[in-house]
């Protein structure tokens, strides 16, 4: 059977194949979708893959598929691992930090002010797949970012490296990283803060993109499927999130959730209301990515039963301590009936927790003229949609009511979507797959997930 394209998702539980047909016509078309557990862990993500491959040919009807394209998203074997360090906590570091989120980043560390000693013996011994230096707002503090640097040059990791700071340093971090053998290995983009409460991070989240399918075959496990693949290999949460940016002049303001094995991640694409960002103490961006690595309802499923507690979720749950403990022990990647109750529950813990803390909030101070409300993060109160994608929310029976407990949790001081905000469900389970689909028929991709999300 020949086709136009297949798109793999390699997920840290899961890998997905996607085929897509007449992506020039106006009418492109979802043939249909495979799927087997990732295999990172026998250290050959093709073997999943291949297994994946065998269920979609099988799901299709065929014995055999040809596509004339093939693209691939990966967050498998811990995805893309990144360093940010920057000179303020509240500004260069928050730059870089949201640059490379949005971007699919897995952070690993977060530094301000000179790497110290023990901060670098973190950053040798964490196999990071990048490294990004931001300091100092353009022709103000030098310092800072060119002695990390020159530090980092030093180590000779032989990993890329990416300058966003003060423009005024580029000729002398190009010389550090020459001096140091590394000079092929360096990547200067625009100063992530480049003036006071000014936000500049897409030309940094592109280029981490960029540099993470060049050296994406540097990546264990991963050097067999770059052989697999014609174009990109980009990160998973980066492609949900270029998806979303394509979406939002469609729908208008939306945030995404995705609850995966590992991380749960949002996206939120909205610029707020005028009312709040009067009063936000620090400029947010546009396009907002947050994961919070300690919520996955798979991998990291003991962080939310912890977070829970065992009593509570048994007695939620109406069984016993004992066939709770069960449940735990024999937990399957893709759960079975017997355990979609717990693996519902434990979803809507690890949504209400991350939205909570993606949205910002107001804060109230005190001074001699009295009480003064401000507002501090990303304010989702002008959100139109919510998108539902990722493995438990787009397949578990329970997830409209997951999302609506999420957006019901009250709390007057965050800046959350409204309880009634319309809730869309990628369905086909294809916003990753698109994400990345869009670099190359941007037309198709947008065409496919509004039909995903049944919007007519």
């Amino acid at each position: 059977m020949k086709t136009d394209a297949l798109v793999a998702e390699i997920g840290s539980t899961t890998t997905i194949l996607s085929a897509f047909d007449k992506l020039e016509s106006e009418q492109p078309v979802f043939l249909g979708q495979g799927s087997a557990p990732t295999t990172v862990l026998e250290g050959d993500v093709t073997i999943g893959l291949e297994t994946a491959m065998k269920d979609l040919a099988a799901n299709l009807g065929t014995a055999f598929i040809e596509p004339k394209e093939t693209f691939a998203c990966s967050s498998a074997a811990g995805g893309l691992k990144m360093s940010v360090h920057g000179l303020v906590y509240d500004m260069t570091v928050k730059a870089a930090r949201e640059a490379a989120l949005g971007a699919g980043a897995n952070l690993k560390l977060i530094t301000a002010g000179i790497i110290d000693e023990f901060q670098l013996e973190e950053i040798k011994n964490l196999k990071l797949n990048i490294i990004m230096i931001a300091g100092g707002v353009d022709f103000g503090e030098t310092r800072t970012s060119l002695e990390n640097a020159r530090i980092i040059a030093a180590l000779k990791l032989g990993i890329p490296v990416i300058y966003a700071g003060n423009v005024q340093n580029h000729s002398a971090v190009k010389k550090a990283f020459v001096d140091s053998g590394q000079s092929e290995l360096l990547f200067i983009t625009k100063n992530v803060y480049p003036k006071i409460d000014t936000l500049e991070t897409e030309s940094a989240r592109k280029i981490i993109q960029q540099v993470f399918e060049k050296h994406i075959i540097l990546a264990p496990g991963m050097e067999k499927v770059r052989n697999l693949i014609h174009d990109d290999i980009i990160p998973t949460p980066g492609a949900v999130m270029e998806a979303a940016i394509r979406l939002q002049p469609e729908l208008g303001d939306l945030v995404a959730f995705d609850v995966g094995g590992a991380t749960t991640d949002i996206h939120s694409v909205t610029k707020g209301s005028q009312l709040v960002e009067k009063m936000l103490v620090g400029p947010e961006p546009f396009a907002k990515r947050t994961v919070e690595g300690d919520l996955g309802v798979y991998i990291n499923k003991d962080n939310i039963v912890a977070m829970i507690g065992k009593v509570k979720l048994a007695s939620i749950l109406g069984i016993g301590s004992d066939d709770l403990e069960r449940l735990l022990t024999d937990y399957p990647p893709i759960p079975d009936p017997e355990h979609i109750p717990l693996v519902e529950r434990l979803t809507e813990a690890a949504l209400s927790t991350a939205l909570e803390r993606h949205a910002g909030h107001f804060i109230h101070l005190f001074g001699p003229s009295g009480k003064m409300t401000l507002a501090e993060g990303k304010d989702l109160t002008e959100v139109k949609y919510v998108i539902a994608t990722g493995g438990a929310l787009t397949r578990l029976p329970g997830k409209q009511a997951i999302i609506k407990s999420a957006l019901k949790r009250t709390n007057n001081l965050l800046l959350k979507p409204h309880p009634d905000t319309k809730i869309l469900i990628d369905e086909h389970y294809i916003m990753a797959a698109l994400g990345v689909l869009a670099k190359k028929h941007p037309e198709a991709a947008l065409s496919l997930l509004k039909n995903s999300l049944e919007i007519r």
